[in-house]
């Protein structure tokens, strides 16, 4: 007890300290740059909290202030509160701190002794921003960071400070969706792996390999993605930062959701959120990414209802740390609303989730130019939610007015999906597939079949015949047979392929196929084909039961995910052992 009463004592004195300073800092601000980064550190983040922004801004805005507070890594998250606190405030500070940079590269240029320093900082400033969420200013930084890397002399030391400045502008144009850019980098960072090897001074590249992963899987160029996120992974070896090893493992378990390996998935995931629960604080950024990723898996294995809740916790954490005008919470938004979206989809109860769809969008407008990838991501939930909200209203008036909306930004997203990433790829076919269930919403029968025979000619060139993603598309086509063009036979054949790759996939608890067996039932109605009838009808009536058993499951799933961690080699051996 003792020694916790002097504990308290001395916190107490420091914060009283810290309080007496703060009531005097125009008196002291000279002197109190000499304070040790730490103690620095703290003073800034109490006018962050007694709200004094503008003291804080004309103190932050000055980049070699920021650098020293770069380096207290601990205290990240704090600063990104006091970041983004700035940005929000008006004072642009990382667009200034992004030009000082650049005239501090100038200046390392005639002056020699200062070049590792200055990209030692672009590194560290780099990093930050992209953390921030604000890509643009930091792929300025660390363009001249390269630039200032590539002018030094080659030594096995340079080389891998050039490779990591490499690894972080890539992330960072992978993120922001600059595909074109990435490729460029992406090219320069496998000469330098080449030359690094011939040298014999090849850094460990699982993180770097990661990034490979997430690059083409933002690109929906899946095979490449669960390739290299597998090359991460045998990457990985006892020492490494637990962070990289927390990171593999979520973009191996979400490419492992995209090949449909869900055992799988789900062990790495829940590997990675046990690890990411010891190593980040309740609070920390890093752990809503980690919870994200668990969501993808939850919606995507037909986990909904835990889903929305694991979603939910991601961006209470995001909306603490980045506030609301934020990429990074608007990405969180335009997840949370898709899954409710999905939640809800046969209760009509979608208020929440246009009222985040519109939010997130909202915010990227403000952000982004119109036509961006990650924009149009947004606008496609938004669409999907709108469509089926006119659908489940009576009201014409209403029906007339959400409908051409949601074609806007249906179109509008195709386009930008062709735009950046083709007319032959996963994605662009999932706008063309949305269309084609618009059109469906809008009578237009013969373009809505037109969109879903692109959309299911797309998904089967690149995924092959089995995959999900065609099942889903085989469902909506055989629904526009079956409801509006009364093409049963047609209908009944596209269902049972449907029905056939869900259960293969998901098995026979799969929420989807209940609009499969629902539109059988119909289509043997229509047939006058008793018997078929009579035994879909009973199988949907059996998915019922079962679907209401796993809800009571799932409601008592408690969201802490807990549980020992298994060993490095153990978790690889499990992964490769097929």
């Amino acid at each position: 007890m003792a020694v916790n009463a002097k504990t308290m004592d001395v916190n107490s004195l420091y914060d009283l300290s810290s309080t007496v300073i703060m009531s005097y800092f125009h008196l002291y601000e000279r002197e109190l740059r000499s304070l040790p980064e730490n103690i620095l550190f703290d003073l800034y983040f109490k006018l962050y909290e007694e709200k004094r922004i503008c003291l804080l801004g004309w103190e932050l805005i000055d980049l070699n202030v920021f650098a020293r507070m770069l380096k207290v890594t601990h205290k990240r998250t704090q600063l990104l509160q006091c970041f983004q606190t700035l940005m929000d405030h008006g004072t642009n500070i990382s667009k200034e701190l992004s030009t000082a940079y650049a005239h501090k590269c100038m200046c390392s240029q005639m002056c020699p002794s200062l070049l590792e320093s200055t990209i030692d900082l672009g590194l560290r400033l780099g990093g930050f921003l992209s953390d921030a969420g604000w890509f643009k200013d930091s792929e300025a930084v660390l363009f001249h960071c390269r630039d200032l890397c590539l002018s030094a002399p080659e030594t096995p030391s340079s080389l891998r400070r050039t490779l990591e400045c490499y690894h972080k502008l890539f992330h960072v144009q992978a993120a922001f969706c600059l595909f074109p850019e990435a490729a460029k980098t992406y090219q320069d960072i496998n000469k330098l792996i080449q030359t690094l090897r011939k040298m014999n001074e090849l850094p460990n590249l699982a993180a770097l390999y990661k990034e490979f992963s997430i690059h083409f899987f933002l690109r929906s160029e899946y095979d490449e993605a669960h390739k290299w996120s597998a090359e991460a992974l045998r990457e990985l070896v006892p020492g490494l930062p637990a962070s990289v090893i927390v990171d593999v493992l979520r973009q191996l378990s979400k490419t492992c959701v995209i090949k449909r390996q869900f055992k799988k998935a789900e062990v790495l995931i829940r590997q990675a959120i046990r690890m990411a629960n010891e190593i980040y604080e309740p609070s920390h950024y890093k752990l809503a990414d980690v919870l994200l990723d668990y969501g993808y898996f939850l919606l995507n294995f037909d986990g909904i209802s835990h889903c929305v809740k694991v979603i939910t916790r991601a961006l209470e954490i995001k909306k603490a740390i980045y506030r609301r005008k934020n990429i990074y919470v608007a990405a969180a938004l335009e997840d949370l609303a898709y899954a409710l979206y999905v939640y809800e989809y046969s209760t009509g109860r979608f208020k929440r989730a246009r009222e985040y769809a519109e939010d997130s969008i909202s915010i990227l407008e403000a952000l982004l130019p119109p036509n961006h990838l990650l924009l149009s991501t947004a606008k496609r939930v938004k669409a999907l939610i709108l469509e089926e909200i006119a659908l489940d209203n009576q009201s014409n008036t209403l029906v007339d007015s959400l409908l051409p909306d949601a074609e806007e930004l249906h179109i509008t997203a195709l386009e930008s999906s062709i735009k950046a990433l083709g007319d032959n790829n996963v994605q662009t076919a999932k706008h063309y597939g949305n269309l084609g269930r618009l059109y469906q919403s809008m009578k237009k029968y013969k373009e809505a079949e037109e969109m879903q025979l692109v959309a299911i000619g797309i998904k089967e060139q690149i995924l092959g015949k089995d995959d999900y993603e065609v099942g889903l598309s085989l469902g909506h086509l055989a629904s526009l047979y079956n409801y509006h063009t009364f093409q049963y036979h047609k209908a009944e054949e596209l269902y049972l392929r449907s029905i056939e790759i869900g259960l293969k996939l998901y098995g026979e608890t799969y929420s989807g196929l209940e609009y499969d067996y629902k539109g059988l039932v119909h289509c043997y109605k229509e047939l006058d084909d008793v018997e078929k009838m009579a035994h879909y009808t009973f199988i949907l009536n059996q998915w019922k039961v079962l679907r209401g058993q796993l809800s009571m499951q799932e409601n008592r799933t408690d969201l802490e995910e807990t549980g020992p961690l298994q060993p490095l080699p153990d978790l690889i051996n499990y992964y490769f052992k097929d």
